[in-house]
C-alpha cells in the first residue's frame, strides 16, 4: 500500500472520499497494521491506535481508524477536500504517510505526540523500509 518515498514520507495510493466527520479516517485494521509497521518501535507495549499523519496535496492531518470506512479508502472531511484540486470523489489519489520522526515533529506542532517514555527521544533513523501493508 505504501512505499518509501523519502527520508520523511512513504507514498501510497488510496481512494479519497468525503466524510461529514471532523477527522480523517481509514479502515481500523489497515490503520492498526500501518501504525505497527511504521510508528511502533518494537520496545515494550505500544499503542497502535495513535493517529497516522498523512499529507494530501499540501496539507498534513491526523488519520484515525474507523470500521465503517472501506479498505484502501481515506475518508477526509468535506471542508478539507474543498481546499484541494480533487474532483468527483471518491478518486484514487497519491497520499503521503509521514514516517515516525516526521510524524512526531508534525504532531508536536499541533499539541504533541504522546507516547509513553518517548517524549524526549530523538531517533533520526527510521528502520522501517516499507509499511508492508
Amino acid at each position: 500500500m505504501f512505499e518509501v518515498f523519502s527520508r520523511s514520507y512513504y507514498l501510497g495510493r488510496l481512494y479519497v472520499t468525503p466524510t461529514d466527520e471532523d477527522h480523517a479516517f481509514m479502515h481500523t485494521d489497515q490503520h492498526r497494521r500501518i501504525n505497527e509497521a511504521v510508528y511502533a518501535t518494537g520496545e515494550g507495549v505500544e499503542r497502535l491506535d495513535s493517529p497516522l499523519v498523512m499529507k494530501l496535496e499540501s496539507r498534513h492531518f491526523p488519520v484515525h481508524g474507523d470500521e465503517g470506512v472501506p479498505a484502501n479508502t481515506l475518508a477526509v472531511p468535506e471542508s478539507m477536500l474543498a481546499e484541494t484540486d480533487l474532483q468527483n470523489p471518491p478518486t484514487l489519489q497519491e497520499v503521503f504517510l509521514a514516517r515516525r520522526e516526521r510524524a512526531r515533529q508534525l504532531l508536536s506542532f499541533a499539541g504533541g505526540w504522546q507516547v509513553a517514555g518517548d517524549a524526549s527521544t530523538s531517533d533520526p533513523g527510521d528502520d522501517y523500509p516499507n509499511a508492508g501493508t
